[in-house]
């Protein structure tokens, strides 16, 4: 398999990033590419819950010092976002965090978050505990996330399992003359 091939490949796996625990999945994690003198940043990504009513009531992740809970409401006509306890999520339902709307606003970024970059995000629901599921980070203006070009991916090391290969003597063979 070619290079370009395999990190199209990883890309995808990349966006397919499914964490489930006690009837709740959360999926397609992701957050805003990030100036390098930002200090906050959104994450955003869909729960679904196939069990009982649970409550989104935490997030952590190593991204930044802390993720909130935030919503945005329109006030006189003026949007704003501010913190909330916690998320409900009703079952057989589905919420989705995205730009506008409900969302994890990362506080203390701990660097600049890059397009392609992976980063881990852990949500604590009242009931299923903790879910952690992998984000990616999208473009800065992205409105939601985005297959990673293979730009983004062209450094990213080639995962390989050397271990499990045939290492035989290969001294005495040639390759047949065209």
């Amino acid at each position: 398999m070619n290079k370009s091939l395999m990190l199209a490949v990883i890309a995808t796996m990349a966006l397919a990033g499914t964490a489930h625990a006690q009837g709740i999945t959360v999926d397609q994690a992701w957050a805003r590419a990030t100036s390098p003198s930002q200090t906050v940043g959104g994450v955003f990504l869909t729960i679904t819950d196939k069990g009982t009513p649970d409550t989104l009531v935490s997030a952590s992740s190593p991204i930044a010092d802390m993720l909130e809970l935030h919503e945005t409401v329109a006030d006189n006509g003026v949007m704003k976002m501010r913190p909330i306890a916690g998320l409900p999520v009703a079952a057989g339902q589905s919420v989705v965090l995205k730009p506008g709307s409900y969302h994890l606003m990362a506080m203390g970024l701990k660097q600049p978050l890059t397009p392609g970059y992976q980063f881990p995000v852990t949500l604590n629901f009242a009931k299923a505990g903790a879910v952690t599921v992998t984000g990616i980070v999208a473009s800065a203006g992205a409105s939601g996330p985005e297959p990673m070009s293979l730009e983004h991916l062209k450094n990213a090391p080639m995962p390989m399992d050397h271990g499990s290969m045939d290492h035989m003597d290969h001294s005495g063979m040639s390759m047949p003359k065209p």
